[in-house]
C-alpha cells in the first residue's frame, strides 16, 4: 500500500480519510494537513492518523491528494509545487480545476490524476470520477481507483468532461434533496404530517433509485409502467411538463458546468 497524504482535510478531504480508514488502510499509511491545531487534533482522535504540516505530509506521502477549496489552490502549490519531486502522484480534488493547474508548479514529467466525487461518498455511495492529466497513466488511475473505490463507484472520464460530471454527479446530491424537500412540501399540502411525507418519498427515492442501478432498464421504460392511461401519474407529469421541468433541469446543469469552467479560469 502506498502512503497517502491529504492536503486540506476539510469536508471532502475527510470523506477520503474516512473511505480509506474504513476500507483497512493502514493508519500509518495516512497523513493528513489542517489549518487549525483544534481541526487536527479531531482528525487524530477520529482516525487514528499522523496530522502534519504541508512540507512533512508531502515528504512522507507517495500520493498527494490536494483537496483544498478552488481559490486556495494557488497560494498552496506555490508553496508546495517545488517540494513534491515528480516521481509521487499528485491527485487533485479541486472542483473546477485542470490538471494543467497543477503541472505548472510541478516538477516536469508528475504525475497528475483529476478526481470529482460526491457526498454519498460519507454513506459509501460515492460516483467519482477519474482523469488522467499530463504523464498520468493507467498505472496512476489503478492508484486512484484504489483509494476511491471504498466510497463507492468510480469511472474513467476524459478530463474535457470533467466540468459536465462537476455538474450532474459532483453537484447531483443538492438536486435530489432539493427535489425531496419540494416532494415533502407537497405531502404536507395535501394533508400528509411532514415526517409521514418524509418518510413516504425517502424510501420511495431509494426503492427507484435501485430500480434503476439493478434493473438496466431505461428510465423510460420504468417511468411508463407506473403511467397508466388516464390516472394519476400522468396527470402529474403534464403538470411538470407544463412547468418547464425538464427544460430546467437542462438550463440547470448548464449552468453548473459553465460555473466549474468560471472558477477554472479564475484560478489560472
Amino acid at each position: 500500500m502506498y502512503t497517502v497524504a491529504v492536503i486540506g482535510a476539510g469536508k471532502i478531504g475527510e470523506v477520503l480519510l474516512s473511505g480509506l480508514v474504513k476500507a483497512g488502510w493502514p493508519v500509518d499509511q495516512i497523513v493528513a494537513t489542517a489549518r487549525r491545531e483544534e481541526r487536527a487534533e479531531q482528525l487524530r482522535n477520529r482516525y487514528g492518523i499522523r496530522v502534519l504540516d504541508n512540507a512533512e505530509a508531502v515528504a512522507a506521502a507517495d500520493v498527494v491528494a490536494i483537496a483544498v477549496k478552488p481559490q486556495d489552490a494557488g497560494a498552496l502549490m506555490a508553496e508546495l509545487g517545488p517540494q513534491i519531486p515528480a516521481g509521487k502522484l499528485v491527485i487533485s480534488l479541486c472542483a473546477g480545476l485542470p490538471t494543467g493547474f497543477f503541472t505548472k508548479w510541478l516538477a516536469e514529467g508528475t504525475p497528475v490524476v483529476r478526481v470529482m466525487t460526491n457526498t454519498p461518498a460519507l454513506v459509501d455511495e460515492a460516483m467519482t470520477a477519474i482523469s488522467a492529466g499530463p504523464h498520468a497513466t493507467a498505472h496512476h488511475l489503478g492508484i486512484a481507483e484504489e483509494l476511491f473505490s471504498p466510497l463507492g463507484r468510480t469511472i474513467r472520464v476524459p478530463e474535457s468532461q470533467q466540468d459536465a460530471v462537476t455538474a450532474l454527479s459532483g453537484s447531483g446530491p443538492a438536486y435530489f434533496y432539493f427535489l425531496v424537500e419540494a416532494m415533502t412540501d407537497a405531502g404536507i399540502l395535501l394533508g400528509l404530517p411532514r415526517q409521514v411525507a418524509h418518510d413516504l418519498i425517502v424510501q420511495t427515492a431509494i426503492g427507484s433509485a435501485i430500480m434503476l442501478r439493478d434493473s438496466g432498464e431505461h428510465p423510460v421504460k420504468l417511468r411508463e409502467a407506473v403511467t397508466s392511461p388516464a390516472g394519476t401519474t400522468i396527470s402529474a407529469i403534464r403538470e411538470l411538463e407544463n412547468h418547464g421541468v425538464r427544460a430546467a433541469f437542462l438550463a440547470a446543469l448548464e449552468a453548473a458546468r459553465d460555473r466549474a469552467k468560471e472558477i477554472a479560469d479564475q484560478a489560472s
